[in-house]
């Protein structure tokens, strides 16, 4: 079988095992007792990607091939999440410090995989006589795909009283509401812990001569700091990263907010009922980002391709705080939407392939996972709770519904990607790529 189709597999499922429940969670936890607890759930992905992506990238590295390690990541992340799903299905409001517990195993095995998933597709493409920055794109856009579809199925499936169907009309047994999203997410996950294992092989680099204990731990990915091209890289990657779950975990609650709308019109809208649906715009947008991805990199190189994505985020959060699910606010709505792919796809993808080309073999999956630790750890950990603070004290939960002043929320977020920029734009001039 094609080695490129055999790795897009592997991409689909791994961001639809995500997909799953990552932009709707907010809705079943604010129904099931935990509504004050979102920024947690969401700062939970960036604490545990702090130090468990460096963790297994050096296992990756040094003692078992990364495909592997990938697999045994989901087999451990899928079973906690289906742990998850068992507890919201037996209770309507479960335990919060046991789901919490369950919830954070899960994510601190499925973060690793992100970055793992980069390194097996980089090491077979490599191996194969490929070109990452040509070749990975288009396998990576099948990731997109994948996040999309469950999007997609959590929306619109339903299991209500033994009988399973398909709406796009108003139902509270949507999958997207309720514990079963965490059914999906923990079964696709054992559907890839068991497909890495078919993958071809990704050798580990043996390195000649001594070895010090530095680099037996893969520490040694650190290092990159020295260099100031790549210490700003990194300190930059968190900053923006500090953007990168606020609208996965409050696109949702926000835009369902306007069920409560006293505004009939607004209330009943088709976008207010499916947030699910409407948000997985900015997944199709980033199908179509991730193939400009190479152009974009030989045009304006790594600085230019970051600013697109640092000023994508003002855009992103003010469309939102500017729109409203009826015509013609919910025109807003989508254009947010479309520069998300931007706003994602130029920083993430981007990143990881300059990671990739700027580091010796050896250091790969180690580099791979500390942009990792700096992005959806340190970056999207502060930026989370920081983000959960502001919401907080301008809105709270009034039934099902999270509703305040929500305008000045997304302006404040796109105040903050504006400096960044700005400050981007000033200090980061990195050498000419090599070819």
């Amino acid at each position: 079988m094609n080695i490129k189709f055999r790795l897009a597999v592997m991409n689909f499922l791994e961001f639809a095992v995500w997909g799953a429940y990552l932009t709707c969670m907010s809705n079943y936890l604010g129904k099931a007792g935990m509504g004050a607890e979102v920024p947690w759930f969401y700062a939970i992905q960036g604490i545990v990607s702090i130090f468990m992506p460096t963790l297994m990238g050096i296992v990756a590295d040094k003692y078992m091939q990364p495909q592997r390690v990938l697999g045994l990541c989901h087999l451990l992340a899928g079973a906690f999440m289906l742990s998850c799903w068992w507890m919201g299905m037996n209770n309507p409001t479960p335990d919060k410090a046991m789901f919490i517990t369950l919830y954070t195993l899960s994510v601190a095995f499925y973060m690793p995989t992100i970055a793992l998933a980069n390194t097996t597709a980089f090491s077979i493409l490599t191996r194969n006589g490929m070109d990452t920055v040509k070749d990975f794109p288009p396998i990576r856009v099948l990731g997109t795909v994948g996040f999309i579809a469950t999007m997609w199925f959590v929306n619109c499936a339903v299991w209500d009283g033994g009988s399973f169907l398909f709406t796009l009309g108003e139902n509270a047994h949507k999958f997207q509401y309720t514990h079963m999203q965490f059914f999906v997410s923990g079964l696709l996950s054992f559907v890839l812990f068991a497909y890495c294992f078919t993958l071809p092989a990704c050798p580990l680099v043996k390195k000649e001569g001594k070895t010090s204990l530095i680099e037996s731990f893969g520490l040694n990915a650190f290092k990159l700091f020295k260099t100031k091209k790549m210490a700003l890289f990194f300190i930059f990657s968190a900053l923006l990263g500090m953007c990168l779950q606020v609208t996965n975990g409050y696109a949702g609650p926000f835009i369902t907010s306007f069920k409560g709308s006293t505004d009939p019109a607004v209330a009943s809208s088709f976008a207010a009922n499916n947030a699910t649906l409407l948000t997985s715009i900015s997944q199709m947008s980033e199908a179509l980002c991730i193939l400009m991805i190479p152009f974009c990199l030989k045009k304006f190189g790594i600085k230019g391709v970051m600013l697109m994505s640092m000023f994508a985020w003002v855009f992103r959060f003010g469309f939102f705080g500017v729109g409203n699910p009826a015509m013609p606010g919910v025109i807003f709505f989508i254009l947010s939407c479309i520069v998300y792919g931007v706003a994602f796809d130029f920083f993430n993808v981007s990143g990881g392939i300059f990671v990739d080309q700027e580091c010796e073999p050896s250091i790969k999956a180690s580099a791979q996972g500390l942009f990792m630790m700096m992005t959806n750890g340190v970056g999207a950990t502060i930026g989370t709770l920081a983000a959960g603070a502001i919401i907080n004290h301008f809105c709270s939960w009034q039934g099902d519904y999270l509703l305040g002043e929500w305008q000045t929320c997304w302006f404040i977020f796109a105040g903050f990607a504006l400096v960044v920029g700005i400050c981007f734009a000033l200090v980061f001039h990195p050498e000419k790529s090599k070819k």
